[in-house]
């Protein structure tokens, strides 16, 4: 399995997933910077997302919505903070209506998504989700999203073994 460690914090109100992938950090990079490769894995399989705005940019916007096996499509947005190709972003996501505009029954967390080398060839990617509180942590973990993330993460590696392949 691709994911090595998940790790909730509950006085730093974080999670953490970290996963190491027999690619390079670029490769991993181009996870996040193609908007067709984030769409393969962003979701569990349950759920898959559907990118319909990308501007990997600080200051920049990145729009999507899932769509679950019973049709229903929950929408979120990301406003970016920072961006360091190949190795950082720092985006603050939320939760969307179907218009776009920011849901705000629901808490606006801050990812830190980090892509380091380990060893030739060897990339680890860390996502962290901080909350904005105890309640906003409580409240979306019950929405599934340690298991959903550590499911959309573990699909990488196939993405990544079919580009393997088609070179």
């Amino acid at each position: 399995m691709t994911v090595t460690a998940v790790r909730k914090d509950p006085q730093r109100l974080t999670l953490t997933v970290e996963a190491e992938f027999g690619a390079s950090v670029e490769r991993i990079w181009q996870l996040w910077a193609d908007p067709r490769k984030l769409e393969r894995w962003w979701g569990p399989p349950t759920y898959p997302a559907t990118f319909t705005k990308h501007d990997l940019t600080p200051g920049g916007r990145v729009e999507s919505y899932m769509t679950g096996p019973a049709g229903d499509k929950p929408h979120g947005y990301w406003d970016v903070l920072e961006v360091e190709p190949p190795h950082r972003v720092l985006f603050r996501a939320g939760f969307a209506n179907a218009d776009g505009t920011p849901n705000s029954d629901m808490p606006v967390n801050t990812i830190r998504v980090d892509i380091e080398e380990v060893a030739q060839g060897r990339t680890r990617m860390s996502i962290e989700i901080a909350f904005p509180n105890t309640e906003a942590m409580e409240q979306v973990l019950a929405m599934g999203t340690e298991e959903g993330l550590v499911q959309a993460v573990s699909q990488i590696d196939a993405i990544l073994a079919e580009e393997t392949i088609q070179r």
